[in-house]
């Protein structure tokens, strides 16, 4: 397949979707976001294809949407922030409206659009190194796609959220039940591909009722509407830029993202890690 940022492989009816920027941490940049969905498109048409698997290439799964590329373009205003937005929210959705089941398969850091991509899987098998996080807030970003909520309550959501937690460990993931299956790091890949295969072993449009059954239990209850209402608040947080993320991005720019990064952080306190 032609693509630059992910590879894609079909392998005893395994559709394998590998971000692949492991010098950027596997960052989720426009040009990926692209890919990822002409792979889906692929996947989805391929009959051939009874389980998606997505994965990080190296030693993390993705620090979430690309800061770099935004510090370079620097979109300002809703005209050009709402395609953008648009585009990561539709690139993460994608996994959960696949009519066939996805996994993430998750080692090192599941950050941000990754940890949101994460959620929208139908299950997540991680290895004893993953950690997972949504720490927008701490630079004054929002959340594109709003999913925690749905899966560990209002409550932890917001514990997460507003702190801008980005150490949570695998195994306070498996409790909240964000995670399916804890396994070692060299196990990773066997054990999902053990788990893809139980369920190649099921007839596919049983599979497909069912994930179909499951998600309608969360959209009739509005999880759609909701998830469209958050994006939407996002553009409003995005759009005319706060004044924590214009801080941010004005070090990272002057100074490098490292430098942002120490910015942010040096400004919360110093809190146990979990």
């Amino acid at each position: 397949m032609d693509f630059e940022t992910i590879a894609y492989r079909v392998e005893n009816s395994v559709a394998h979707l590998m971000l692949s920027r492991p010098a950027r941490t596997n960052a989720l940049n426009g040009r990926m976001l692209e890919e990822i969905g002409r792979a889906m498109d692929i996947a989805e048409q391929d009959e051939a294809v009874r389980v998606v698997v997505v994965a990080g290439a190296g030693q993390a799964f993705s620090s979430g949407f690309d800061l770099k590329e935004q510090m370079e373009r620097r979109p300002t205003g809703f005209d050009q922030w709402k395609p953008i937005l648009r585009k990561d929210f539709d690139a993460v959705m994608r996994f959960w409206h696949c009519s066939k089941p996805t996994i993430a398969a998750v080692r090192g850091p599941c950050l941000a659009g990754a940890f949101e991509l994460s959620l929208a899987c139908d299950l997540t098998i991680a290895s004893e190194t993953a950690f997972f996080g949504e720490p927008e807030l701490k630079f004054g970003a929002g959340i594109v796609v709003m999913l925690l909520p749905w899966l560990v309550g209002p409550k932890i959501a917001k514990e997460i959220i507003f702190l801008g937690e980005d150490r949570l460990s695998v195994e306070r993931a498996r409790e909240l039940g964000i995670v399916n299956k804890i396994v070692s790091d060299a196990s990773l890949e066997a054990e999902t591909a053990l788990v893809a295969r139980h369920l190649c072993a099921i007839d596919p449009g049983l599979v497909k009722k069912t994930k179909r059954a499951i998600n309608q239990s969360l959209e009739r209850q509005g999880l759609i509407d909701a998830l469209e209402t958050a994006l939407a608040i996002d553009l409003d947080i995005e759009g005319p830029g706060s004044p924590d993320k214009m801080a941010f991005m004005d070090i990272a720019r002057a100074e490098g993202l490292k430098a942002a990064l120490a910015w942010r952080d040096a400004r919360f306190p110093e809190k146990r890690r979990q």
